[in-house]
């Protein structure tokens, strides 16, 4: 995107967070629930659509470009980047990264548009940070695919027009092969939605188990068509990758606000006559905070131009969501520790992202997780002992 325009971007979404969401944090996080105007006011400014390609209806942000684009969705509640963040993210890029021409022209504008909501059905509940051990079963009756099985914690599944399905297709392969993608609409028969999950934070961002009993697609449902039979695996791995890379610059953001929360704190309360912002041992943790804001902002932005060059599309998102995750935790952790008794009082925008970055260290892979891959990566052969 042209330089001036990527800015105006920017500024736009800049004010619309600060000025139509942030006012509404309290209210989401208690009624689970993003107001329709919010999502109606994100359809209009793209955010739906904003990595997907121009060609298809979208924005067509570079990675380096959606992590800036991410540090101001981050600012806010994490319910907003995730209403439209599938779409963008592990979802949308099913298709873009797999998708046949006829998949991506059929579906891919409309979910740009947010016309369609999509759901990335990968976890199951012996199937998270490793999923290659799934058993969401696909097997071909006829000119049909006859999908069993049933996933977990699956984001925006209650609202979801379509679920990227990923099933065994072939269950002699080794098992981080002969699984396979499918498109399966909402409504299909013996598709079920559970109620949504009651979770500790993230309020607003609803996830919900999902069960699927003799659903049947037809065969043009497969992703990539026949050239997609059995290659799931690699397709959700390159999903996952820009995934972590995205989900790391929205930490940032929240990153950023809990920086400035802990400020405005420090520079009002009064503790023995005297601003908590003058004392030292206040200071110490304002400082560790920037700093590690300043450090995953400096991390982010690095893995995000070699995503996009190409150079590190492994090891880079793998080292930055692990540093997001833990930094974000540990700034959350201080903005508490700052506001003392208020900071773990409901109301309080530090107790409410103290539970929202809980979640962090967990989906994408969990830290131990990326600490496996960026081991193994690094070592070789001499990781298997």
């Amino acid at each position: 995107m042209d330089a001036a325009d990527f800015s105006a971007v920017l500024s736009e979404v800049r004010r619309f967070v600060r000025d139509r969401v942030v006012p509404l944090e309290a209210e989401i996080d208690e009624k689970d629930e993003m107001p329709s105007d919010i999502r109606e006011a994100a359809k209009k400014m793209g955010l739906f659509g904003f990595a997907l390609p121009e060609e298809y209806g979208g924005l067509g942000l570079s990675m380096l470009e959606e992590a800036q684009l991410m540090f101001e969705l981050g600012y806010t509640t994490p319910s907003l980047r995730s209403m439209f963040g599938t779409n963008n993210g592990i979802a949308g890029h099913v298709l873009m990264v797999g998708g046949t021409e006829e998949q991506k022209a059929h579906w891919l504008p409309r979910i740009a548009s947010g016309d369609v909501l999509a759901s990335f059905a990968l976890t199951e509940p012996e199937a998270g940070s490793d999923p290659s051990t799934l058993t969401t079963k696909a097997h071909l009756d006829g000119d049909e695919w006859v999908i069993n099985g049933a996933k977990r914690y699956i984001t925006n599944a209650p609202l979801a027009d379509v679920f990227m399905v990923f099933a065994r297709t072939d269950p002699d392969a080794p098992r981080t092969r002969g699984i396979s993608t499918f498109l399966v609409p909402a409504g299909t028969p013996g598709l079920t939605v559970a109620p949504k999950d009651h979770k500790m934070g993230q309020f607003g961002a609803w996830t919900a188990d999902v069960f699927f009993d003799d659903v049947r697609v037809p065969a043009s449902a497969l992703v990539g068509g026949e050239d997609g039979l059995n290659r799931g695996f690699g397709t959700a791995m390159g999903c996952i990758a820009h995934g972590r890379v995205h989900i790391s610059a929205l930490m940032v953001g929240m990153a950023e606000r809990l920086v400035d929360e802990s400020v405005a704190y420090a520079s009002t309360r009064k503790q023995s006559g005297k601003l908590i912002g003058s004392f030292q041992l206040v200071q110490g943790l304002i400082a560790d905070s920037q700093t590690d804001y300043y450090a995953g902002r400096a991390t982010v932005l690095e893995a995000a131009r070699a995503f996009d060059a190409g150079t590190d599309t492994k090891i880079g998102p793998s080292c930055t969501k692990y540093f997001a995750s833990e930094m974000v935790w540990r700034v959350a952790d201080r903005a508490v520790q700052i506001h003392g008794g208020a900071g773990y009082m409901r109301g309080v925008a530090v107790e409410r992202f103290y539970r929202d970055a809980r979640l962090f260290r967990i989906y994408e892979g969990t830290s131990q997780v990326q600490q496996v891959i960026i081991a193994k990566a690094l070592l070789g052969e001499a990781a298997r002992g």
